[in-house]
């Protein structure tokens, strides 16, 4: 039989900015996920928590600004946090859409733990902005603590790590629910960031980049699709130039070309060409599309997309 294990990414695009935002789009993404499931798909689900999680995080540290006596919220939390809500707004949207089908199939959201290594290097030149502006004064205080800003336009922001991921601790629960036919939400924002210290996983401070997650987990549950969801049918390159082009069918050897002549945006579509070629490196018959959200199988389907095969 046919391995239809499948891996959705879904990127910031299909939530949006605020709360009314999310719950809207999410909508669209249910569409996505129901068009597979009719399509008898086994899915995963992993997604972006970019503005939930700095919404969370700004919304944190004034609750304690303004009472002396509750902490800041550590990062960690701060994600676990964005993948419950975020869970929570695809799990219903999702439900919705397949009952509307007469689809009876079970979602779940498992808050995901996601091992880092301490001393990646990436603890050492963060790129991830969190949070809203600071002032200088605040920005100094936030240093004083041994955190990381940047100046920009107005003010300043946090910016923290963004290791690579090395283990999924839940990836066992995943499996056994996938198993049982329900439809899994894993590893949200890329997971929370865990040191493991013997019996003791202590969370990092650093978000973890999402599309690097996404491979991780389709590699372990041995899936043979990984699709990036966003918002245009393939990954553009040179826009807006005479030498605009549509990037469709890729080699690796393509793929490490483009990579290696800086052609993709180092936050954005660098990381999603980077985990499509390492999933469909690692194993064979597998099969890694960034396309539209709003085409999703025929995305699936090898159809229409940015799309890497292995042999």
């Amino acid at each position: 039989m046919k391995n239809k294990k499948i891996v959705v990414a879904l990127g910031r695009n299909a939530f949006g900015d605020t709360f009314p935002e999310q719950k809207e789009r999410v909508k669209i993404a249910a569409k996505a996920i129901a068009d597979l499931a009719e399509a008898k798909y086994e899915i995963v689900i992993t997604h972006s928590n970019g503005p939930q999680i700095g919404t969370i995080q700004t919304a944190m540290s004034e609750f304690s600004r303004l009472d002396p006596n509750q902490t800041v919220a550590p990062m960690s939390v701060c994600n676990a946090m964005s993948q419950g809500y975020i869970g929570y707004d695809l799990q219903n949207a999702i439900r919705t859409e397949l009952l509307n089908r007469g689809i009876y199939k079970p979602v779940v959201t498992i808050i995901t733990q996601v091992r880092v290594d301490p001393f990646d290097h990436a603890f050492h030149n963060p790129t991830k902005v969190i949070g809203r502006k600071m002032t200088q004064h605040e920005a100094e205080l936030e240093e004083k603590k041994g955190n990381y800003v940047v100046e920009e336009d107005g003010g300043y922001r946090r910016i923290i790590a963004s290791p690579k991921p090395i283990d999924i601790y839940e990836i066992d629960s995943v499996k056994a629910l996938l198993s049982a036919g329900q439809i899994v939400i894993a590893a949200g924002g890329g997971g929370i960031p865990v040191l493991d210290q013997r019996t003791v996983l202590k969370g990092a401070s650093a978000i973890i980049e999402k599309d690097y997650t996404a491979a991780k987990l389709a590699d372990m549950i041995d899936a043979s699709t990984l699709l990036f969801l966003i918002g245009q049918d393939y990954v553009m390159i040179d826009k807006g130039t005479a030498s605009e082009q549509a990037l469709k069918d890729l080699t690796l050897e393509q793929g490490n070309a483009l990579l290696n002549d800086n052609k993709f945006k180092a936050l954005t579509k660098k990381p999603k060409i980077e985990a499509a070629m390492d999933f469909v490196e690692s194993g064979k018959e597998r099969m890694a599309v960034i396309t539209n959200i709003t085409k999703a199988k025929d995305g699936a389907a090898g159809k229409i997309g940015t799309i890497f095969k292995s042999e």
